[in-house]
């Protein structure tokens, strides 16, 4: 009997090409647990992520979903995958779920971080997961002012990777906050869903806000222009971390 799962995983995202699979290269988050199911089962096994995470970013928290025929119990599939799976991937749960749960469809709002550190200190056991800022003090308040500028529903082309996408970019934003706390600045952002490389966009635009660069303000222009060109740069994907996927 062909059975819907659901896993919850984690990976340091520093050697991958991603999440999602990819024609020419077998080195993505994707490739690397159907290759398990598949050498599991005997015949392919589609994974389905919640969020399709860059190349470099990290997940603490992301959701996947398969249908499989087995007779093994969840927690000796999750065995199964963390005995095969590379050190820096790791399968945290396996249950079975609804015939009708999608984890990217379903999924009610994604939570990501992006870690920022100064370099005031050597950051040599985290440097993977920050991007060490050089360039001064960020003036945390007026970032914030910009970041509520960014919440709620808008079309977030402007920030948006990928300049020939034909589908809407209308996106919710229920909350982008910003924390400092010592020598790093956190921003969180929790939203229905994000386009390519969205979050990391936001972010250089709030960095450039930071330095004096751009007025809050300027964040309700960014919107109606609709234009990459004129957002900020695409921060490093290695301060970016998929924290949790939520459902209703």
């Amino acid at each position: 009997m062909i059975r819907n799962y659901r896993m919850l995983i984690q990976y340091d995202g520093t050697r991958y090409n991603g999440w999602q699979k990819q024609g020419d290269t077998s080195n993505t988050i994707q490739y690397k647990l159907e290759a398990i199911l598949e050498h599991l089962t005997g015949s392919p096994v589609e994974v389905h992520g919640a969020g399709r995470t860059d190349a470099g970013v990290h997940a603490r928290g992301q959701v996947a979903q398969f249908r499989m025929d087995t007779e093994l119990s969840e927690r000796a599939i999750c065995e199964y995958f963390n005995t095969h799976l590379p050190d820096d991937i790791g399968v945290l749960k396996v249950q079975e779920a609804s015939p009708r749960f999608h984890s990217r469809y379903n999924a009610s709002s994604k939570y990501y971080l992006y870690r920022i550190a100064f370099d005031k200190e050597l950051h040599v056991f985290d440097r993977k997961y920050v991007y060490v800022f050089r360039g001064g003090k960020l003036d945390v308040p007026a970032m914030r002012r910009a970041a509520s500028f960014l919440e709620g529903e808008h079309d977030f082309r402007s920030f948006c990777g990928n300049p020939h996408m034909k589908k809407s970019t209308v996106r919710t934003l229920y909350s982008v906050s910003i924390n400092e706390e010592g020598d790093e600045i956190d921003i969180g952002f929790v939203g229905d869903g994000f386009l390519q490389y969205m979050v990391r966009i936001l972010t250089g635009t709030l960095i450039e806000v930071g330095e004096g660069k751009r007025t809050p303000e300027s964040m309700t222009e960014l919107i109606e222009a609709r234009s990459r060109i004129l957002a900020g740069p695409t921060a490093p994907a290695r301060g970016l971390t998929l924290m949790e996927v939520r459902y209703q």
